[in-house]
């Protein structure tokens, strides 16, 4: 039998809320950090495992790909069956796959404990906000309470880096792992005895077609993407996996369309600001997903940084981003939407260009970075924070579940799909920048596939000739990865641009689409 959704007398606002939304913040910086954690993580874990290129990119794809594809059946399911309930079962998921991942000892391993890890996040990330639009009751507190979820997700996704580089440096890429396990303990506990549960039931059958639609529709999705950037266009798998995304999207949509009662409220995106609000976050996390992917990368690589050194040369974009996310709901009442929104973005695309200006000029070093990854984070903290606002703002109270998935969707699947689109592209240059190597047949062909395995035969040639084919390689992964910077720049700025032409003039934070 299902809970109905218990909320306090009218006026009074649950005295339990702001307990809430710290619990529901640890819960959703765990979920955040996994996103990007496993980044300072890679190099031993490649060492370890030895995982081919493509292996390489599902062990950091799949996590956000399998929680993107399952986040609307997760939204939809915990509305029925009780969101609290959702989400404690979601954490136990998420600790059992944690400890798989521990004992992994092949890449497969990885990759399908990845995966059930990203079963237990779609479990877990559609109850957060809707407990909290239960929960907060106050619009202007509802604003701020949404304004902190924002936060805690981008600066999770920032931090997980400086975290797991730290655990990696001493124990081992398997304590990114973990680290999940102590943590959601506390949360099971804590959630179970302070948590309130709410459900909102609805008639009709749960629709099994509109599930199998909406994942093979994302899966293939992501996956034409990544084989798109690996293969090349002159490939035929890419194509068709792109092919199948279309058909089966195109299918799900008409059929949410059609239904009383539809999986997901589809015509949620009719309205301007809802459909302004989700490309912002989509676009936002492209840019920084891809960013502290290649910049992990980078630096550990090229630059020969310990993970937890890499990691804390990290730290400018998270620092930027949660300032920018404290500071922004009152600008978000003094100024309109709309011009904050824009602000935001283009800030942003100033962070994501600057070290491909600085290359133009010379060759970048790690304190232009370091100032392009503080711009970056602030720009991200601003748009990320209006974007959600806006987002949940925009839809009536009896969708916001459907909302907070795709909020949620755009998170993950943006931060994923900048990995895969950005990281091809610079993958795609790093070997076209590459000169004759004069190598063998099989090492050069090492060499070529990625600055990782790049990396690891210049060690094994050791003295001059390993010091050589790094400094070569370093230069040409240096120049590759700015490109890509300002191809996330220039999405910024389209986003930014549909901010300022579609978002009404007069729109605040506290209004509501009915």
């Amino acid at each position: 039998m299902h809970t109905a959704a218990r909320r306090p007398a009218t006026g009074q606002p649950d005295p339990r809320r702001w307990l809430v939304l710290a619990i529901l913040s640890g819960s959703l910086l765990l979920i955040a950090m996994d996103t990007t954690i496993l980044n300072v993580a890679f190099p031993s874990l490649v060492a370890d495992l030895q995982p081919g290129s493509v292996e390489q990119l599902w062990i950091i794809d799949v996590y956000a790909l399998a929680l993107s594809g399952l986040l609307v059946t997760a939204g939809a399911l915990g509305d029925r069956w009780g969101r609290k309930r959702m989400l404690l079962t979601g954490f136990s998921i998420f600790a059992f796959a944690s400890l798989l991942a521990v004992f992994s000892t092949e890449a497969w391993h990885v990759i399908a404990a990845r995966a059930l890890l990203g079963v237990g996040g779609a479990a877990i990330m559609p109850s957060t906000l809707s407990i909290l639009r239960n929960v907060f009751t106050d619009a202007r507190e509802r604003a701020f309470a949404f304004a902190v979820w924002a936060a805690v997700f981008g600066g999770g996704m920032a931090l997980g880096p400086v975290i797991g580089g730290l655990l990696v440096q001493d124990f081992g890429w398997q304590s990114a792992f973990l680290l999940n396990l102590p943590v959601a303990a506390v949360i099971i506990a804590l959630g179970g005895w302070f948590l309130p549960e709410s459900s909102s039931p609805r008639s009709g059958r749960w629709d099994w077609w509109g599930v199998g639609q909406s994942v093979v529709g994302m899966l293939a999705l992501a996956g034409g993407i990544k084989q798109l950037g690996k293969s090349g266009p002159a490939s035929a798998l890419p194509w068709a996996l792109l092919l199948l995304a279309a058909v089966a999207l195109t299918v799900f949509v008409r059929r949410q369309l059609r239904l009383e009662n539809p999986l997901l409220q589809v015509r949620l995106f009719t309205n301007r600001s809802f459909s302004v609000a989700a490309s912002a976050i989509f676009l936002g996390m492209v840019g920084m997903g891809a960013v502290l992917f290649l910049a992990t990368q980078w630096l550990q690589y090229a630059h020969g940084f310990t993970p937890f050194t890499a990691g804390l040369r990290l730290l400018p974009a998270p620092l930027g981003l949660i300032a920018t996310s404290v500071v922004t709901p009152a600008l978000m009442q003094r100024f309109p939407i709309r011009h904050v929104l824009g602000a935001g973005l283009v800030v942003m695309a100033v962070g994501l260009a600057l070290p491909w200006t600085v290359q133009r000029a010379t060759d970048i070093g790690y304190p232009a970075l370091a100032v392009g990854l503080a711009v970056l984070g602030l720009g991200v903290g601003v748009a990320t924070t209006v974007a959600s606002v806006t987002l949940m703002a925009a839809a009536p109270a009896d969708e916001v579940g459907g909302a907070a998935a795709i909020e949620e969707t755009c998170y993950e699947l943006g931060a994923a799909l900048g990995v895969a689109i950005l990281g091809s592209l610079a993958t795609a240059l790093y070997r076209n920048g590459l000169p004759a190597l004069g190598l063998d047949g099989a090492t050069a062909d090492s060499v070529r596939d990625s600055i990782g395995e790049a990396a690891h035969v210049a060690h094994q040639l050791g003295g001059p000739a390993g010091d050589a084919l790094l400094h070569t390689v370093s230069s040409a992964y240096t120049g590759a990865i700015t490109p890509a910077f300002l191809a996330a720049a220039g999405l910024a700025l389209a986003a930014a641009a549909m901010a300022w032409a579609l978002i009404p003039r007069d729109l605040r934070p506290t209004d509501n689409a009915h």
